[in-house]
């Protein structure tokens, strides 16, 4: 299977590095590039909380296209405070009502635990502020991460939360139920 990053880049010198690739790849793309015309309010009133792992390919995944929905990522898909500041502006400011947490199998959250930030600490001599926030059962955190969504006294819209588990061996989605 060949995916983007593992393509030719045609004139870029063999010593590029990752970023020069994507600078480069950025030009092609910006040559043939049109102004869709829209703006930040996604057509579909969805935000979508993912996982950052890259073989999450979410438009695919889930049929959605350019300007379909707002997505926030990060390691684990973490219902984090910042993730309740983007939903929070999504939905008061750009008009989303529904919100999708996806998660997924083999995260790397679920071989961590907390002693990585001590481990931290002790490398760099600081402890990080944030939380590794890592996991040993995915659905009971996609569960805690639909809770962090419902409670938040931020949000307008919490009747429309549902939280998933995709499957990175088969591509399918398999949702969690809230209440178990």
């Amino acid at each position: 299977m060949s995916t983007s990053a593992h393509s030719s880049t045609g004139a870029i010198s063999p010593d590029a590095t990752v970023t020069d690739r994507l600078v480069e790849a950025n030009k092609r793309y910006a040559a043939d590039f049109t102004d869709p015309g829209m703006d930040a309010r996604p057509v579909l009133q969805v935000a979508v909380v993912a996982c950052m792992d890259a073989r999450l390919d979410l438009h695919d995944a889930l049929g959605l296209e350019l300007g379909d929905c707002h997505t926030i990522r990060n390691a684990g898909g973490v219902v984090t405070d910042d993730v309740i500041r983007s939903l929070t502006i999504s939905q008061r400011a750009l008009g989303t009502r529904s919100v999708v947490l996806v998660h997924h199998t083999g995260c790397g959250l679920e071989s961590l635990t907390e002693e990585f930030r001590h481990e931290l600490e002790q490398e760099v001599g600081q402890r990080p502020a944030w939380a590794v926030e890592a996991f040993r059962d995915v659905e009971q955190d996609v569960r805690q991460s639909m809770q962090r969504v419902r409670t938040s006294p931020f949000l307008l819209h919490t009747d429309d939360i549902r939280g998933f588990v995709f499957d990175v061996k088969t591509g399918l989605l398999r949702e969690v139920d809230a209440a178990a």
